[in-house]
């Protein structure tokens, strides 16, 4: 595990060059009836050598979903920190290191790499295996909003959402887009020449605005998304986040195939 403080990181000179390549990978399906979504936030880099490790493990729960009850949704989310070690990670964005930040506030800890978060519930090394899945159960028991996601036309998706649970207090609905099957051959820093294969990487993630005082939300929404993705590899995410103890309290995804046409 590799734990920098980011006041310190962000002292050291900048460094490093980009190169990606896709390795096509067919996009999970929809969620059997029956499991419950699951997020699990994998906050990673490329110019960190534990991550990986961490990285291939949520790939692998991704695709064998061993969770009984539960499906697990991956959001990997490249922080930009690591960027002046000597490679700079084509896929992180300081928007990834704020939303680390925010949970490290609420679980009162320093931010490291790899982490994992499950559902805003708890937070691990994520390359411990056993302890993420311990998690999922756990978050898969949980009280939960019912949320819908469902393509609008070309380019549009319509988001509801209703129940909240109990005691949630305001909430944010928020929307990623993700992209599986990238990877990147690493030409600097502490992955110097190997080949990295990610988790569904987070390409676009931004708020779609709060739950209203009726525990209700519903909206039409378009769909942003740059020439350069692969658009049979997208999926869209939909999280309902609570703003006093960032738990997410409800989750629906779409691969997105056909509404972005």
């Amino acid at each position: 595990m590799s734990r920098f403080p980011l006041a310190f990181l962000a002292s050291l000179p900048l460094v490093g060059a980009l190169l990606f390549a896709a390795r096509p990978v067919p996009p999970r399906p929809g969620a059997p009836a029956g499991r419950v979504p699951v997020v699990v936030e994998l906050f990673t880099s490329e110019g960190c050598s534990s991550c990986p490790a961490a990285d291939a493990a949520l790939r692998e729960l991704e695709t064998t979903q061993p969770v009984a009850g539960a499906e697990i949704i991956a959001l990997g989310q490249h922080v930009d920190y690591w960027n002046r070690l000597g490679w700079h990670d084509p896929f992180s964005a300081p928007q990834f290191t704020e939303r680390q930040r925010g949970y490290a506030r609420a679980f009162n800890i320093n931010s490291y790499t790899p982490q994992a978060v499950v559902n805003g519930r708890a937070e691990l090394v994520g390359s411990q295996r056993s302890r993420l899945l311990e998690a999922v159960a756990q978050a898969a028991r949980q009280p939960r909003a019912t949320v819908a996601l469902a393509a609008a036309g070309p380019g549009q998706l319509t988001v509801r959402v209703r129940d909240l649970p109990a005691g949630t207090g305001a909430a944010t609905v928020l929307l990623a887009l993700t992209e599986t099957g990238l990877a990147s051959q690493v030409g600097r820093g502490e992955n110097d020449g190997r080949q990295l294969r990610h988790a569904a990487v987070v390409r676009a993630l931004r708020p779609l605005g709060p739950v209203g005082a009726d525990g209700q939300f519903a909206a039409t929404v378009p769909l942003r998304l740059d020439a350069g993705w692969q658009r049979g590899h997208l999926r869209a995410v939909v999280l309902v986040q609570a703003a006093a103890t960032q738990h997410i309290v409800g989750v629906a995804d779409l691969p997105l195939g056909a509404a972005t046409e």
